[in-house]
């Protein structure tokens, strides 16, 4: 969930107008919502860090699962659903499309995903070659949300990401976490599974859902002597 100005001048424990006062001109990240200034958890850490301010201890509590396990990769991309033929003939035009289709809860605001999306692409594509990319940002999404979610989302035109490899993209993976703890422990497990052929070859002819996960299902049980991929 992306904090208002009350919350962030209680985690770093100085008055609402010295916030204001650190946005204004000390950089301090943040966005505009409804004329209202929001900031990302990670990127207020960061930021308080680099500048040695110090932060309450609340900073850094985030949910965890009650039986401390972590979500499989199969689990997460049943839970963001699959979209074919995704509209759009820019990155621009693609990742708004995308992000409207996203299960989010009705807190969320979309638009902010949206520019934190694009703000990253314009750092340096998020393309990995063979025409698949995970949009994210230079920081987690912290949302809050119960379940975390990976979106998978077939284009209907390619676009060019900028990609290493020249490739235009048509496959995009959209991750959506409550923690940085999960969502490090998504993006390691799905860039394990784009190792996969069998996975890829799915994802080259936009096979159906079933058969996604039915990939991912299959390269998981055959990790760790058979242990499910956590």
């Amino acid at each position: 969930m992306l904090l208002t100005v009350t919350e962030a001048a209680r985690l770093l424990q100085v008055p609402e107008k010295t916030v204001l006062r650190w946005i204004r001109k000390d950089h301090l990240p943040a966005c505009k919502i409804n004329e209202e200034y929001r900031m990302n958890r990670v990127d207020l850490l960061e930021w308080a860090t680099e500048k040695r301010i110090k932060l309450s201890p609340d900073i850094f509590a985030e949910p965890e699962p009650p039986d401390g396990s972590l979500p499989t990769l199969s689990q997460v991309l049943k839970a963001g659903g699959t979209f074919y033929n995704i509209e759009g003939k820019t990155r621009e035009e693609v990742l708004k499309n995308i992000v409207s289709l996203l299960k989010f809860p009705p807190q969320v605001e979309r638009d902010y995903i949206l520019q934190v999306l694009l703000a990253r692409e314009a750092l340096g594509t998020t393309a990995i070659g063979d025409g698949i990319a995970i949009p994210h940002v230079r920081n987690p999404i912290l949302l809050h949300v119960d379940t975390p979610m990976v979106t998978l989302c077939f284009l209907k035109h390619p676009i060019d990401f900028k990609a290493i490899d020249d490739k235009p993209v048509d496959t995009l993976f959209l991750l959506i976490s409550p923690t940085v703890k999960i969502h490090l422990h998504l993006l390691s497990k799905l860039a394990y599974a784009l190792r996969d052929s069998r996975f890829k070859t799915v994802l080259q002819r936009q096979g159906p859902p079933t058969e996604i996960l039915a990939a991912v299902k299959l390269i998981e049980s055959e990790l760790a002597g058979g242990a499910a991929l956590r």
